[in-house]
């Protein structure tokens, strides 16, 4: 599966912004679709989750700022950041587990900054 993401950028502390990422196949082909972050000297972590069913899972340093959710037509799942704290920041990483393989997008940088 190949994973194009998109969206990452520069914003201010507070702000918002909004990944999204697209597959090669169907969303719904997947197990499980999500989002990871990575910062230097750390291990890729979980931001949000969503499965092939429409559970949704979070990290717990964005409950209640970070939603991921699905577009059956656009074939894409987003990633909206709101109330965006420097700590935010990383390379954000679209993943795709289908048939017990990990898939991975090319990432996109996320900068909170004033």
């Amino acid at each position: 599966v190949q994973l194009q993401a998109s969206g990452g950028g520069l914003v201010q502390p507070g702000g918002s912004l909004r990944l999204s990422c697209v597959p090669s196949g169907s969303i719904f082909a997947m197990n499980v679709m999500g989002w990871y972050r990575q910062t230097p000297g750390k291990q890729r972590e979980l931001v949000a989750s969503i499965s092939r069913g429409g559970s949704t899972n979070y990290g717990d340093s964005v409950k209640g700022r970070f939603t991921i959710s699905r577009d059956k037509d656009k074939n894409t799942v987003y990633l909206q950041m709101n109330s965006l704290k420097a700590e935010d920041a990383g390379v954000y990483y679209c993943n795709a587990q289908i048939r017990g393989i990990d898939s991975w997008g090319q990432g996109t940088q996320v900068t909170v900054s004033s």
